[in-house]
């Protein structure tokens, strides 16, 4: 059975496209057999990478392993029986039609409330939620009190976390091991960034998910999306020498990866 690694918050721009792409293609240069499901049915930005790369695989004629690319069935709507969801049997036919042959299946979700992305918080093996380093982005997880910025409780996405998780414990499922990841962290020690990490500390304790470093800000985690390329593709890119600003790169993925404790990954990129 595939393991689910879902990439979920309802705010736009921290970096969950991104992210999915990176941890896709590491296992599938790891070996691993990956499939990549994209539920933002707009924007689609993980399923547009995921193109890009095929495009520019079969046009080079390069050598590197490509997530297989997942896509939600259609479905009419008199198939769907009294009291059931379309959302939901075509997202449950998506993942049944790919576990058996997918060891990893990562599922990416818009920033936003919506019905597909409940259901695939449900399903979770894993979630990963990057997050800006900034309080407009904590504001989904907790209400602080903004003069001593003591937690007042959970906000609006760790409610939505809570109600998928007691849907698995219903169902007889192992609870999701929820992962909490620091994007676009500033390289200075600062107060924010101070006050951001106790925060996060301490309401990780009560909510129960794990704190991890994500990406810096740094130019290759855009400038490849055209190609479909990742920092882990530059060799075969025709990039010998790596800066430092990629070297760095690859560990904050390297770190970011072993992080997950995913079953049977061994991180050795």
């Amino acid at each position: 059975m595939a393991h689910i690694i879902v990439l979920g918050n309802e705010k736009g721009g921290s970096g969950k496209s991104t992210t999915a792409m990176h941890i896709a293609t590491a296992l599938a240069r790891m070996g691993h057999v990956v499939g990549g499901l994209d539920l933002d049915l707009r924007q689609r930005s993980f399923h547009r990478y995921l193109h890009n790369r095929t495009g520019t695989i079969e046009r080079k004629g390069m050598d590197v392993p490509c997530p297989l690319i997942l896509d939600l069935p259609d479905m009419k709507p008199e198939d769907v029986g009294e009291g059931e969801n379309i959302y939901d049997l075509r997202l449950s036919a998506a993942v049944a039609d790919h576990e058996g042959r997918c060891d990893f299946i990562v599922i990416d979700c818009p920033g936003s409330h919506t019905r597909l992305s409940q259901v695939a918080h449900s399903l979770a093996d894993t979630l990963v939620t990057p997050l800006n380093d900034s309080f407009v982005d904590f504001d989904l997880l907790a209400k602080i009190d903004p003069e001593t910025y003591e937690l007042k409780g959970p906000s609006v996405y760790s409610e939505m976390v809570w109600h998928a998780r007691q849907l698995r414990a219903k169902a007889g499922l192992q609870p999701t091991d929820w992962i909490v990841v620091r994007n676009r962290l500033p390289s200075q020690q600062m107060h924010n960034k101070r006050k951001i990490g106790k925060a996060l500390e301490e309401l990780s304790k009560r909510i129960g998910f794990r704190v991890a470093p994500g990406f810096s800000e740094r130019v290759i985690f855009r400038e490849l999306f055209p190609s479909g390329m990742t920092l882990l593709d530059l060799r075969e890119l025709g990039v010998d020498r790596l800066n430092i600003s990629n070297v760095a790169a690859r560990q904050e993925l390297r770190d970011l990866v072993g992080s997950l404790n995913l079953p049977g990954v061994s991180v050795d990129f």
